[in-house]
């Protein structure tokens, strides 16, 4: 069974990195707890964890360019 829990909002680039920041520090620890919208999720993050990291520069003709940086970390908890 899988459960996904998403959230998408907009943020001033100093808010984006303290989320990340924040995520990194809970990483850290022996449980990993993520905030999404009003839900805190409690992980269990092994020593090893697979790390993805996706860059994609768009550029159109008539639109405005778009970059998009995605991270994906996947573990499978012991």
């Amino acid at each position: 069974m899988a459960n996904r829990t998403t959230s998408a909002e907009r943020l001033d680039r100093e808010a984006a990195a303290a989320r990340l920041e924040a995520v990194a520090a809970s990483l850290r620890a022996d449980e990993c707890t993520v905030r999404v919208d009003n839900k805190d999720i409690t992980l269990r993050p092994t020593d090893a964890i697979e790390f993805q990291l996706d860059v994609v520069e768009k550029q159109a003709m008539f639109r405005e360019d778009r970059e998009t940086v995605q991270i994906e970390l996947d573990w499978r908890p012991e």
